[in-house]
């Protein structure tokens, strides 16, 4: 048995005074964050509420767009519906534009009642039941960086709780909260990430804060592993009035060291992990591999905007006849241009210059570009996958599959996750990732192939971990509190007699 030192005690006791509460918040939010995250519009959200497109009013060629927007060779370029009318957004590396596809006009402003209007319609309900308001700053909800390129926003509030975000600069939808989702929310995600909107609309303070907190909460779990660990006896060499003990404390310490050595891992690994989320060296993620984005580029190239006019949008809807198309993006895939449609339900279909219209991308093409792009990075092995692997994985099953796997044979050991359906890069990997996919998804998620996969063993594992991790706060606290309330009653001035 080893007597802990005095100096790595005191330390451990004084650390966990003040972090004890944040433990005791991080742990049982984390389950909540199992089931609940914080509210968002997905993309897959957005273009589900759009209205089918009607190909009679598409009169405004592709070529013809782009030149109204002002934008030469745009990087994305889609078809949608806005307020009625079907509009081109073309996007560049620097820009984005709308276009209005009957006219060719560029829109220059969204007014308010085209505002109103995208509410109900994502809604479905009556405007005149619903509170707006105008926000120029950050609330709960909007508080996140990339909301600030949307401002001013407005918000529809209905009686029954339902809350609609809509951007004066888009017109479209860029956050809805329900009772539900704020509810989830305020019992995982914002207290787990210290989400506050005083602390988190400063980015920079909040950095800090969540990363000087998880790094001193490693430290202080270390320290307990280090103390807790030493003493403890499997031969009961240890005395607790008269009778045998494991270890030389009685009640609430007692209970604090056991939880400590049966989920001290726990803790210590949970708070690195989540001070390795915060990316605290660079504080960017790591750099992509060349390998990947030729991959990338040889999937989905440059648009070749004339050689849409060989078969104009319009054509293309009329070739999907049947389906309700909700957007259309042109694309250049593996050097040839075509349409990917999005239909009801998150389905895609490819429609080619020449072809008709088909499930999925050929994937002997895929392959060939894949191939293509790989061969000044030490060539690839590609094949087919039908289930998630080690490096690409969702419990959820939100990612595509089958997925084509283009294993790189570079330097980094890239990986590529090719969605036949859309020729799009669904998912990478690379050796520069392997801290970020281990370290931090691998013991903060506990995304560990042989448990993730497997629910709801995996679901059981992580609620034992983090309700032991609980109750290692919890024991902590009672300490913390006893600790304080000595200090107090040490502190206080003695009272006579007479004094009130």
């Amino acid at each position: 048995m080893a007597t802990p030192r005095p100096a790595l005690v005191r330390l451990h006791r004084w650390l966990g005074v003040p972090l004890c509460l944040l433990f005791l918040v991080w742990f049982p939010t984390g389950i909540v964050m199992m089931y609940c995250g914080f509210p968002e519009v997905t993309d897959a959200d957005r273009v589900a509420h759009l209205p089918a497109l009607d190909a009679s009013a598409i009169h405004v060629l592709p070529l013809d767009a782009a030149a109204a927007a002002g934008i030469a060779a745009p990087r994305d370029l889609r078809l949608a519906t806005f307020d009625g009318r079907p509009i081109y957004r073309v996007r560049s590396a620097t820009a984005d534009a709308v276009v209005y596809a009957d006219t060719g006009e560029r829109r220059t402003g969204v007014a308010r009642a085209a505002i109103a209007r995208a509410a109900v319609a994502w809604t479905g309900r009556r405007i005149d039941s619903a509170r707006v308001e105008r926000l120029d700053d950050v609330d709960q909800w909007t508080v996140a960086l990339p909301f600030d390129a949307l401002r001013p926003l407005w918000k529809f509030s209905w009686p029954d709780g339902e809350e609609i975000y809509v951007s004066q600069a888009s017109g479209e939808v860029v956050q809805e909260t329900t009772t539900r989702s704020r509810r989830g929310a305020w019992l995982g995600p914002i207290p787990h990430w210290l989400y506050f909107t005083p602390l988190r609309r400063h980015n920079a303070r909040w950095r800090a804060v969540v990363m000087s907190t998880s790094g001193a909460a490693t430290l202080a779990a270390i320290l307990g592993l280090t103390i807790g660990i030493p003493i403890f006896s499997p031969r009961r060499r240890y005395r607790i009035a008269s009778a045998p003990a494991r270890l030389p404390y009685r009640g609430r310490k007692r209970q604090h060291v056991i939880a400590g050595i049966a989920f001290g891992v726990v803790a210590a690994t949970w708070a690195f992990s989540g001070l390795l989320s915060m990316d605290p060296w660079t504080g960017r993620g790591p750099e992509r591999p060349r390998a990947l984005d030729d991959l990338a580029r040889a999937l989905r190239g440059d648009l070749p905007l004339d050689r849409f006019a060989a078969r104009p949008p319009a054509a293309a809807l009329r070739a999907l006849a049947g389906f309700r198309v909700h957007e259309l993006e042109l694309a250049a895939i593996g050097g040839d241009a075509a349409y990917v449609a999005t239909l009801d339900g998150g389905e895609t279909r490819v429609v080619a210059l020449d072809g008709t219209p088909s499930r999925e991308v050929d994937r002997d093409r895929l392959t060939r570009a894949a191939t293509s792009a790989a061969a000044a990075n030490g060539g690839a092995t590609i094949s087919l996958l039908t289930a998630y692997d080690r490096y690409y994985q969702d419990r959820r099953g939100h990612l595509p599959l089958p997925i084509l796997l283009v294993d790189i044979h570079d330097a980094e050991r890239s990986r590529g996750y090719v969605d036949p359906a859309t020729a799009r890069v669904a998912g990478t990997y690379s050796s520069r990732q392997w801290s970020e996919r281990w370290l931090y998804h691998g013991l903060h998620s506990l995304e560990l192939p042989w448990i993730y996969r497997r629910r709801p063993l995996w679901d059981i594992v992580v609620i034992v971990c983090m309700a032991g991790g609980t109750a290692l706060a919890a024991t902590a606290t009672s300490l913390a509190w006893a600790v304080v309330r000595r200090r107090r009653r040490r502190a206080a001035p003695a009272r006579g007699p007479g004094t009130r």
